[in-house]
């Protein structure tokens, strides 16, 4: 067959098929999909929604497969094509391709044209380029037949850089970095009061920078570690595979329900992260104490720590199940972080000596910025709430819900949301006030960190315009979970804002 004939052939097969199978891999999980497409010349164009597992994998590995037979030869005559699929970007190509789409098919013209899914960019348009068509025709004494497209080829040296810088994006998202100022704002409490009790007893020569980057890092390890085995066991809970209403902020990083990381790979990097908090845990409780396992208030406040961020989900305890996943956020990464920050980075005046830690001004420095990170919590279980009590997952959101009309009333779990926030607030104005009192406990430069309150008053106000639109007979239940992620992103502002804020205020103090 000549290339002319081969190429009419082709075009035969994709003029008379309106769909194809769609392939796609990442990490050994397979996918495969039914899609409507159109032509653009060679190029193929389908539109899918972007939070899919196809479109997820297609982000990372470009690679797809797609198979099309026309209606009335299925399996008999038909195009096995290999090519590199990525989204559009360009406007004016995203409103070529919604054009082409309709013009096969206006079975999602009502998903296309929603303004509410093209603002959260949850709906896209995709080109496969191919690189390889197999034209299949058993008929034929020659039964395969081949066109190759190098130009859509990449080379191996820029292949090999996007899959790594692709695979390291990857990882990122799994542990969720943006959000270690979870684990970075009490860690650097601590240390700036350390670092003011140095100071005040004129050692602050003695400062020892391999004690505070060892212990960020084995801070941010504990949270990477809670966060990639709370996606595991949530996943074999199939929490996060019932929960509809995922986002960048609730239902886990989604990496296993993306079919991106392998379930036993997010479970051994949890294992992995947590041994190296561990072993740099030991590490510094040999430097204070002589020993790995020293007796000092580091070792067991490491293995409180890491006890917690273990069990929030791990079978059988499951402390986030039970309603003691909030007081564990709290504790974790409140207290025990600012204390044990502190206490590693005050040891040149400790000495290994309880006698001469004082303890009581981390620990009430701590209590707002507790708070805060529960609050953090708190707020996105609102969007996980079905998902949690299908499960068994007995948050104190979901214990404080109710149910009417199969429809969850969130009234109580914001009221407390609400109460948590004054409270939080009200007690850096209790810190102020005993900064000029009792300056050895606290300092009143702490007002500062009253400064976020205009933030809590957005976040309340628009979670009370959430509420009464989630009360309304005629909400739209399927939309409204998402008209509250500014509240989601707004109390993330609040524990980092006021945090940071609380630090600056003990920089001064110092």
């Amino acid at each position: 067959m000549s290339t002319h004939q081969l190429d009419q052939q082709i075009s035969e097969i994709l003029n008379r098929a309106d769909r194809m199978m769609l392939a796609t891999s990442v990490d050994g999980n397979s996918s495969a999909a039914t899609v409507f497409f159109a032509r653009d010349g060679d190029d193929l164009i389908f539109f899918t929604f972007n939070p899919t597992r196809k479109a997820e994998q297609i982000r990372l590995n470009s690679k797809v497969q797609a198979v099309i037979w026309p209606k009335d030869m299925e399996g008999i005559r038909g195009l096995q094509i290999e090519g590199r699929c990525f989204q559009i970007k360009d406007q004016q190509e995203i409103k070529k391709a919604h054009n082409l789409i309709l013009q096969t098919t206006t079975a999602f013209k009502e998903y296309m044209d929603d303004p509410f899914l093209i603002k959260n960019k949850v709906v896209g348009y995709y080109r496969l380029k191919p690189t390889l068509i197999k034209y299949v025709d058993f008929y034929s004494d020659e039964k395969f037949q081949f066109k190759e497209f190098s130009q859509n080829e990449t080379s191996v040296l820029m292949e090999a850089l996007q899959s790594v810088l692709k695979r390291a994006g990857l990882w990122i998202r799994a542990v969720r970095a943006p959000f270690f100022t979870a684990a970075i704002v009490p860690i650097l409490l601590g240390a700036v009061i350390a670092f003011g009790d140095l100071k005040q007893a004129g050692a602050a020569a003695l400062w020892n920078w391999k004690f505070f980057w060892l212990t960020l890092i084995g801070g941010i390890l504990a949270q990477a570690g809670t966060n990639l085995s709370n996606d595991y066991f949530d996943h074999t809970s199939r929490n996060d595979e019932v929960n509809k209403w995922f986002s960048p902020f609730n239902g886990g990083s989604r990496m296993i329900q993306a079919g991106l990381i392998r379930p036993w790979k997010i479970l051994f990097a949890a294992l992995l992260a947590f041994a190296l908090t561990m072993a740099i845990g030991f590490y510094l409780n040999r430097e204070i104490t002589g020993h790995f396992f020293g007796n000092s208030p580091l070792l067991w406040i490491g293995i409180g720590g890491v006890s917690l961020g273990m069990l929030y989900t791990w079978s059988p305890i499951r402390l986030g199940y039970h309603g003691w996943g909030e007081l564990s956020i709290a504790l974790g990464f409140g207290p025990l972080m600012v204390l044990g920050s502190h206490f590693v980075l005050s040891q040149p005046l400790i000495q290994n000596n309880l006698a001469n830690w004082h303890f009581m001004r981390p620990l009430l420095a701590s209590v707002p910025v507790a708070i805060l990170i529960m609050l953090v919590v708190w707020i996105n279980q609102f969007q996980d709430a079905p998902a949690d009590a299908r499960v068994g997952k007995n948050t104190w959101v979901v214990r404080l819900a109710k149910i009417q009309n199969n429809q969850i009333l969130y009234k109580g779990p914001f009221a407390f949301y609400v109460a948590f926030n004054i409270f939080s607030f009200a007690f850096i104005l209790f810190l102020a006030i005993l900064g000029i009192i009792k300056p050895q406990l606290s300092t009143p430069y702490v007002v500062i960190a009253l400064l976020p309150t205009v933030l809590l008053y957005k976040a309340i106000k628009w979670g009370k315009e959430w509420l009464n639109a989630w009360n309304s007979p005629n909400a739209d239940l399927t939309k409204l979970p998402y008209e509250l992620l500014r509240v989601n992103v707004s109390t993330i502002g609040l524990h980092f804002f006021t945090g940071m804020l609380l630090i600056f205020a003990f920089w001064l103090g110092s």
